[in-house]
């Protein structure tokens, strides 16, 4: 009784975790668009070119969730269920695995940029400079495969502000070596893009050795390669089995989002527009979800690995509650304030009237999304893996996808008609999620014997 007690002490409160989550997206999202603008200012062209590329980072980096994500989860339920071996094999086996990805990865994207952004149709005249920006890029993979498995490592420990200080300090750099690299300054050459590629890699490199040293200072000499002989097949397997339905969940996602693209691309220039503004005033509330999400995924393991079920619940719904009533919050705010902010980017009255309409079904689809942010991490938490794969997989492509299309094309509906469709996929797989979670069949799982 003193035992568990003395753990939900020191259980820390969902949102103490959330808010570095948050800022360490935040700033991903803000730096993530750095590149492509301080390159414009010097090289119009660069700006499609680093755009391009970007689209088949963002894809890869997906690779390197699948083992992040699964440590995370499973470190969490070894520290709930105070297995220390197992915590530093996870440790030690992760990091390997993802250095390897990191390797493998690199070298596709230096070897075949050229066929890859030839089946994309980029133009000849930013060709060049996609593939320059590209292979610089994928010479660094290694380092951010490293430095994310590092942050799923401080993540799972509950200790989010290190690694968010970590993220402060890479951003910065990255900022600042633009500045220096881009336009040439100190009487260094003009480098364009490939002074942004470059900068990016120092970053991470410099992002690696501070979390590498901080993770040492912190823990103590845990990673040891001797954990791994003899290889921890099973735990391997584990990992494999958590993080591959997760991964393939985000692929899948992703290129649901460009089907919806490319239906929205059927429409006038005017509502291409309005839905680039949408997403990007949408993803302030999305980043909320996120963040309170992840922070849940790592405190549900916790208490599942302590054999906590009946405080799981009660951090469940709490969590639910929270993430409800802030992202309902910032939706509505968003309307109320939609004219005034968007008047900051543009003028166009066709624009502004569409997207009044839009920020009006965003508030249930915020509100869905807020419920499956929290249900499927909290899910996985706890061992259920496939069902809300499953359900997102489904659920995106029939409703969001294949309803959209419908609702946008022949009934007319446009713009709107996709968004319906979204907020309807969001609001269904909210149901189906609090359903599984009522009928309790998380309860039976456990992700220790997968």
């Amino acid at each position: 009784m003193e035992q568990a007690t003395d753990l939900r002490r020191r259980q820390p409160g969902i949102l103490s975790l959330t808010w570095p989550i948050f800022i360490e997206l935040l700033l991903q999202m803000l730096v993530g668009n750095a590149d492509q603008v301080m390159v414009g200012h010097f090289d119009p062209n660069g700006v499609g070119a680093i755009g391009n590329a970007n689209q088949i980072t963002n894809l890869v980096l997906l690779v390197f969730s699948v083992i992040s994500t699964a440590s995370t989860i499973l470190i969490s339920r070894y520290l709930g269920a105070e297995d220390k071996r197992r915590v530093n094999e996870t440790y030690t086996l992760s990091l390997l695995v993802n250095a390897i990805f990191g390797l493998a990865v690199g070298a596709i994207l230096i070897a075949l940029c050229g066929p890859i952004f030839t089946l994309m149709q980029v133009p000849a005249e930013i060709l060049e400079r996609s593939c320059l920006y590209l292979r610089i890029i994928g010479g660094g993979m290694v380092f951010q495969a490293v430095y994310l498995t590092f942050t799923a490592f401080f993540r799972s420990n509950q200790m989010m502000k290190e690694s968010m200080i970590v993220a402060v300090i890479m951003n910065l750099l990255n900022i600042g070596g633009n500045a220096v690299l881009i336009g040439g300054a100190f009487g260094l050459p003009a480098l364009g893009v490939a002074g942004a590629a470059l900068s990016s890699d120092i970053s991470r490199v410099v992002g690696v050795i501070l979390i590498a040293v901080l993770f040492r200072r912190k823990f103590g000499p845990v990673l040891s390669l001797k954990l791994l002989r003899p290889f921890p097949t099973d735990q391997l397997r584990r990992l494999l089995r958590i993080g591959i339905p997760a991964g393939g969940e985000s692929i899948s996602y992703n290129l649901s989002q460009v089907a919806i693209q490319s239906i929205c691309n059927l429409f006038a220039i005017f509502v291409i527009n309005t839905r680039v503004y949408a997403n990007m005033f949408a993803m302030l509330t999305y980043m909320f979800g996120s963040a309170i999400s992840q922070a849940a995924q790592v405190m549900v393991a916790h208490l599942m690995g302590a054999d906590r079920v009946p405080d799981v619940e009660r951090l469940v719904k709490r969590t639910l509650l929270a993430s409800l009533a802030i992202s309902g919050l910032m939706a509505v705010v968003l309307l109320v304030f939609c004219q005034p902010l968007l008047g900051l980017f543009t003028q166009d009255p066709q624009v502004l009237e569409l997207f009044r309409i839009i920020m009006i079904i965003e508030i249930p689809l915020e509100l869905g999304r807020a419920v499956n942010m929290v249900m499927c991490r909290a899910l996985q938490a706890c061992g259920d893996i496939r069902f809300p794969i499953t359900i997102c997989i489904f659920s995106a492509w029939l409703t969001a996808v294949v309803g959209g299309f419908l609702l946008a094309v022949p009934l007319g509906l446009g713009l709107a008609g996709l968004w319906i469709a979204m907020a309807c996929d969001e609001c269904l797989r909210a149901v189906l999620f609090l359903l599984r979670w009522r009928s309790r069949a998380w309860c039976r799982k456990n992700v220790l014997s997968m």
